[in-house]
């Protein structure tokens, strides 16, 4: 009879730690399965922003920079080509440079090469705004039809022009 007794004893801690094993990998898969789901989530991918074209080929003429609108028939512009050289007007002499659209809009502009034309201090200081703004444009945008030029020398505003 003892030795039943005994017998009986082991098949019971034999049947609970059967269960408790089961329990430890029932709740270590659930784990797993959840820590699959969420790295799963959080790997999922993100819809990529679209990616802008820059307007080759198209004129644009200054709006504003930095918020300071500008008037008059004299307003600086430009145009990039499909050969990345852009070439315009600075409000008083005219200029070209390479430059080349990036990568997440952005924009590289060479040093620029200017005519020497003698022009009065207030258009002096304009124009040496306007083209430090282009030379150091790090990023680019279109919003609302305005091309936009953004860099550490300020933002510039441009309307296409036809």
């Amino acid at each position: 009879m003892e030795w039943m007794h005994v017998k009986t004893v082991r098949l019971a801690l034999t049947a609970v730690t059967a269960l408790a094993a089961a329990s430890v990998l029932t709740t270590a898969s659930a784990d797993a399965r959840q820590g699959r789901q969420q790295s799963q989530q959080q790997a999922a991918p993100q819809p990529k922003k679209i990616e802008k074209n820059f307007p080759l080929g198209k004129n644009w003429i200054a709006v504003s920079l930095n918020g300071k609108r500008y008037s008059g028939a004299e307003r600086p512009s430009f145009v990039l080509d499909s050969q990345f050289r852009a070439r315009g007007f600075g409000g008083c002499n005219t200029f070209s440079a390479v430059a080349f659209p990036l990568r997440d809009m952005g924009i590289a502009v060479g040093p620029l090469a200017l005519t020497r034309r003698a022009c009065d201090k207030g258009s002096q200081g304009a124009e040496t705004a306007y083209l430090s703004a282009l030379r150091y444009a790090q990023k680019w945008d279109i919003v609302n039809g305005q091309l936009v030029l953004k860099g550490p020398a300020g933002e510039l505003r441009f309307d296409r022009t036809f």
